[in-house]
Formats: C-alpha cells, sequence, structure tokens
C-alpha cells in the first residue's frame, strides 16, 4: 500500500462560517445550555449536518404558520439573514420572546434599505435588489420597502422586469445587492443598468451592500483552487452561498468536487502525488472541514 496524496489536505483559512452565523449557532448554543428547547425561524444554517447536531441540543426549525401559533413563554431564534419588521410586530402581539441574531451587515443594509425608500418615494423612485428569489434575506430586506423593491436575479431578470413594466427606465432606480451575492456579477448587473438608461433619465444609486468578509472570499477562494491539484468544497445542499462559491472555485479548477457530508466524499478522484485542498462556504462549520480533512488523511492508501 501506497499513500496517494503528496501531504496532508490543506484547509482553507478564509473558509468556515461567517461571523453572522456563527454568531447565531453560538446564541442557540448558549440558550440551549439552560434550556431544553429553542425554535428557530427558519433554517438556521443551510447546513444539514449541522443542523442535525444543533437539533440534537434541542433546536426546532419552524415555519411562519407554527411561528402564528407560539405565545408567552415561548422562545424563537432570528437567524442571521433577518426578518421583515412584521415578523417583529407580530411576536409582539403574543408575547413570543425573540434572540434576534440578525448579522449585523444584514442588519445595516435592511435600515439603509428602508431610509432610502423613505428619500426617493416621493419622486416616484425605485429599490431594485439583487438577490435570489424567495431567499430569506431577499425577503427580509423587500419587507423594509413594504413589498415594493423589484428582485432581479441577473442581467436577463432584469431585462425581463423591465420589459414586464415591473419597472421603469425613466424613474429614478437605487439598486442594492443582497450581502452574499458575487462581487463581479453585481458590478456586470450595475453597468449593465446604466447603459440601458435613457438620455435625460435620473443618475442611478449604487450602493455597496456586498459583505466585505464574503467579497474577498470569492478572490481568496480562487487563489485556494488554483493553488491545489484537487479541491473538495463542503457545503450543505440548500446553501445558495455555497453554490456560488463553488462556481468560483470551478471557473478556475475543473477538478473542484462538492460534498454536503463525509458520506459523499469518494476518494476515488484523488491521484498519486495530487495536493489538496478543503474549503466550504459561509454555512459550513470549522469542523466539518476538519473532519473531511481527516478523513481524507485517514485513507490516504492504494494498492501497489
Amino acid at each position: 500500500m501506497k499513500n496517494i496524496l503528496a501531504n496532508r489536505p490543506d484547509i482553507d483559512e478564509f473558509s468556515g462560517c461567517c461571523n453572522g452565523v456563527r454568531l447565531a449557532i453560538e446564541s442557540a448554543e448558549h440558550y440551549l445550555a439552560g434550556h431544553p428547547s429553542l425554535y428557530s425561524l427558519g433554517s438556521i444554517v443551510h447546513n444539514a449536518v449541522e443542523i442535525d447536531r444543533l437539533s440534537k441540543l434541542g433546536l426546532k426549525i419552524i415555519g411562519y404558520e407554527a411561528f402564528e401559533g407560539l405565545g408567552k413563554g415561548d422562545a424563537v431564534l432570528i437567524r442571521a439573514h433577518g426578518e421583515p419588521p412584521e415578523t417583529y410586530l407580530s411576536a409582539s402581539g403574543r408575547g413570543v420572546e425573540l434572540i434576534d441574531c440578525t448579522c449585523p451587515v444584514v442588519k445595516a443594509l435592511q435600515r439603509k434599505i428602508s431610509a432610502t425608500r423613505d428619500r426617493i418615494r416621493g419622486c416616484g423612485g425605485q429599490i431594485v435588489i439583487f438577490g435570489k428569489h424567495g431567499h430569506a434575506e431577499v425577503l427580509g430586506l423587500v419587507g423594509q420597502t413594504s413589498g415594493e423593491a423589484v428582485v432581479v436575479d441577473s442581467i436577463a431578470g432584469f431585462d425581463e422586469a423591465v420589459s414586464a413594466g415591473a419597472m421603469s427606465l425613466s424613474r429614478p432606480i437605487a439598486l442594492f445587492s443582497q450581502t452574499t451575492k458575487d462581487p463581479v456579477q453585481y458590478k456586470a448587473l450595475a453597468d449593465h443598468i446604466g447603459s440601458r438608461l435613457p438620455a435625460g433619465a435620473p443618475p442611478m444609486e449604487v450602493f455597496n451592500t456586498i459583505c466585505h468578509q464574503v467579497a474577498l472570499r470569492h478572490s481568496r477562494l480562487q487563489e485556494f483552487a488554483r493553488s491545489h491539484d484537487v479541491v473538495i468544497f463542503v457545503c450543505g445542499a440548500a446553501s445558495s452561498n455555497g453554490k456560488v462559491l463553488f462556481e468560483n472555485c470551478l471557473s478556475v479548477n475543473p477538478r473542484s468536487f462538492r460534498v454536503e457530508s463525509a458520506d459523499d466524499l469518494d476518494m476515488g478522484v484523488f491521484r498519486p502525488g495530487d495536493k489538496v485542498g478543503i474549503c466550504g462556504a459561509t454555512s459550513t462549520p470549522r469542523w466539518q472541514l476538519e473532519k473531511i480533512a481527516d478523513l481524507i488523511k485517514k485513507n490516504d492508501t492504494f494498492a501497489d
């Protein structure tokens, strides 16, 4: 038997849960250390493996229907994605305790969108949000505008919104982005909208609202992927951020493989002498990356 790999797999130092998700998980753990259970309005993290671990501690994931049935004595965690104002009003009216773990970056973005909507509403201004339709963070952002914001997920999506009459190029536009979107795609969208504005149209406002920590991951992750022969990217199947970051790796290293847990790992993808890199999404806990690295090292042999 011989070792396949050149050395132990490298773990990307910038991967792992972002600060917002990490603080939400720590808040849940802290509360559950002194209480038998805690509700989370929506999945606290888009990672089935981590959810399973937290569920065993007493975390219970619920939807809005179940949330409306709670009352005094119940505690609900607001995840890092944030919630629209209606959620807070509803909880207050029923005496539900909220543990607000909205990411500070998301919270600041919510306030900025709300203030901008109030400022430009009188002159017919429009809020446009570059984000994933139906994403929890995006729903919270749209809620700051009483549902008036237009959400687009691509350049084509923007053009469709204009064609459908959902917005007008002759009215003022304020452009924001979901905090975890690709900064390159966001700039491309902003440039495209700018090129479509008719002569004499009000200038568009473009707000830099992508999380700085997330934005840096895009370029750093590409560097990491280029510097390894094979990349194992760890993230939950439901993570939109994971999908974007994995495609980022794949764009520079075709030998990038996405796994949700150790059960998905295929040792057959490795070749003798490979330098292996392990990285993950903003919803991937560090312990998962370590577990994958240990598993690879443990099985790092092949028959002569």
